[in-house]
């Protein structure tokens, strides 16, 4: 018999400390949350419902989104070219007649960048196909549970009916996609969310001052003037982050709001001032709103921590999340976009670590959601529709999986990796302590050893009353012995990606040795 080799990852916190998040706050009714850490920490940071969602959308859309419109290449900086066009730098040629930088791209296609400043393509916004009821039946297709937009990017646009700017939708193209999407989100029975990026438009549109051509009548879009290496806003810059952060809060009552990078930057009284005014808030509106950020904006016992295109490679305690994209995170012509396979794979490894999934959906200039995107949301969908029961609403297991492919590092970015999964890699999620899945990542051609639930290794010594296949009423035969868990792959198997089996205990007397078994045979 061959011998079977294992390695062990012992990682109890995640289950520990999930027990502890829960019951962290018996009545929320009763917090008043004060401006310091201390008071912050009573907070419920991951409650249920965001636990249970595991699956969300945002958009990334805007003036920005036209920049490379009718352009014939994708080479630039989408979202960032509000910063990039004028960074000339030592004003690269052009290539075989194509623009090799952002500058050279919006000389070409604009004029200079001191005459047509960034404000040029504000003026030119043209949201003309925004749909609001269209955009959320997607979502609500794709299986998501809580969705929204990008509420204000690193270029300072509002995309809401904004009081406290002037550079908003309403009055650069006559919409408000955040009344609207809330309405017709929440129609659906998901929850609202909205992201932030606006920290970082400080060092943004510093390439603006330095370049010139701004105009001082321009400040409120463009920041007062500065330097490149100026990392300390001013008054004045805090003062106008925190009245938009206020009326959309106020406004909007989002029941998430998503940070991104470079808030870790600015000032702790900023951000104290903001968690305290958001979470009273949740308490006003009787509902668990949740905070998510980056880097080290925040203490993971007050937010939810996020990784960007990355995810940790083990399980994690609390909750966690993680923001990606199917490709890039505006619209860029003749993009590439990820298979539904391979978002599907994703997913399921985020979750069996204690994780959630954010998923871009990038516009096009006019607001329509591209083709290819939207048949991608379907196909989650769909896959949803027939797993949703190992996914939504579940905890991690005693280990997260099993099988060869690997990670080569968890955390940020990781996804620049391109991994793909194998019928040998299996993820494990729990619904109740008689009540786990078994997902394997590709589909089966015979039998399915699930190696870690071998009579020798011990995980599992309750005894299985059943296994069946979501999706299937087809009968499943399976073995234990010293190989695993066997199971007979079915004749037919319902979905087109990963697979999942619910198994049925009789007993739970799952061994606590937590994190991962990396089994192999010698």
């Amino acid at each position: 018999m061959k011998k079977v080799k294992l390695t062990l990852v012992l990682s109890l916190m995640f289950t520990i400390g999930y027990g502890q998040q829960s019951n962290k706050i018996e009545d929320n009714k009763s917090q008043i949350f004060e401006e310091n850490w201390k008071s912050l920490e009573k907070v419920n940071a991951v409650p249920d419902w965001f636990q249970d969602a595991k699956f969300g959308i945002y958009a990334h859309w805007g003036p920005v989104s036209s920049a490379f419109e009718g352009s014939d290449t994708d080479t630039f900086y989408a979202g960032w070219h509000g910063m990039k066009m004028y960074e000339d730098g030592k004003k690269v040629p052009t290539k075989n007649g194509k623009p090799t930088s952002n500058f050279e791209h919006h000389s070409k296609k604009y004029g200079n960048p001191k005459k047509y400043g960034y404000k040029h393509i504000i003026e030119q916004f043209d949201p003309s196909a925004f749909d609001a009821k269209e955009w959320s039946d997607l979502f609500a297709k794709s299986g998501a549970k809580f969705a929204g937009p990008v509420a204000m990017h690193h270029d300072n646009f509002a995309m809401w009916d904004s009081k406290t700017t002037r550079w908003n939708s309403m009055n650069y193209g006559g919409i408000d996609p955040s009344a609207e999407l809330k309405k017709e989100i929440e129609a659906k029975g998901l929850k609202f969310m909205a992201s932030f990026h606006h920290a970082f438009t400080w060092k943004y549109f510093a390439p603006a001052h330095k370049y010139g051509g701004v105009k001082a009548e321009d400040y409120d879009l463009y920041t007062n003037p500065h330097s490149l290496e100026s990392d300390t806003p001013d008054e004045q810059f805090y003062k106008d982050w925190w009245a938009k952060m206020k009326e959309y809060i106020d406004v909007y009552q989002p029941d998430l709001i998503w940070f991104d990078w470079w808030l870790e930057n600015m000032t702790e009284e900023s951000r104290l001032e903001f968690l305290a005014y958001y979470y009273n808030k949740g308490i006003e509106w009787d509902k668990e709103v949740v905070v998510s950020y980056k880097e080290t904006t925040f203490p993971e016992t007050v937010a939810v921590k996020d990784y960007e295109r990355g995810r940790p490679n083990q399980p994690k305690s609390p909750s966690w999340l993680t923001d990606t994209s199917p490709g890039a995170w505006f619209y860029r012509p003749n993009a590439k976009f990820k298979t539904p396979n391979e978002l599907v794979d994703i997913l399921v490894d985020i979750v069996s670590k204690n994780g959630l999934m954010l998923l871009n959906v990038p516009p096009n200039p006019d607001g329509s959601i591209p083709q290819e995107m939207q048949d991608l949301l379907i196909n989650m969908g769909e896959w949803l529709a027939i797993n949703g029961d190992a996914i939504y609403a579940t905890r991690p297991w005693t280990i997260f999986g099993e099988g060869p492919t690997r990670l080569p590092e968890g955390g940020h970015k990781v996804e620049k990796f391109k991994i793909e999964y194998k019928n040998t890699d299996i993820r494990f999620t729990k619904k109740s302590d008689k009540e786990f899945y078994i997902i394997v990542l590709d589909t089966p051609t015979n039998e399915i050893i699930v190696k870690s639930l071998s009579t020798e290794i011990g995980v599992l010594n309750s005894k299985i009353e059943n296994i069946t296949l979501l999706g299937s009423s087809e009968k499943i035969n399976w073995v234990k012995d010293e190989r695993g868990l066997v199971i007979q792959a079915p004749s037919k198997m319902p979905s087109k990606y990963a697979h999942a089996f619910k198994v049925l205990l009789e007993g739970y007397t799952e061994n606590n040795i937590g994190g991962n078994i990396d089994a192999h045979v010698d």
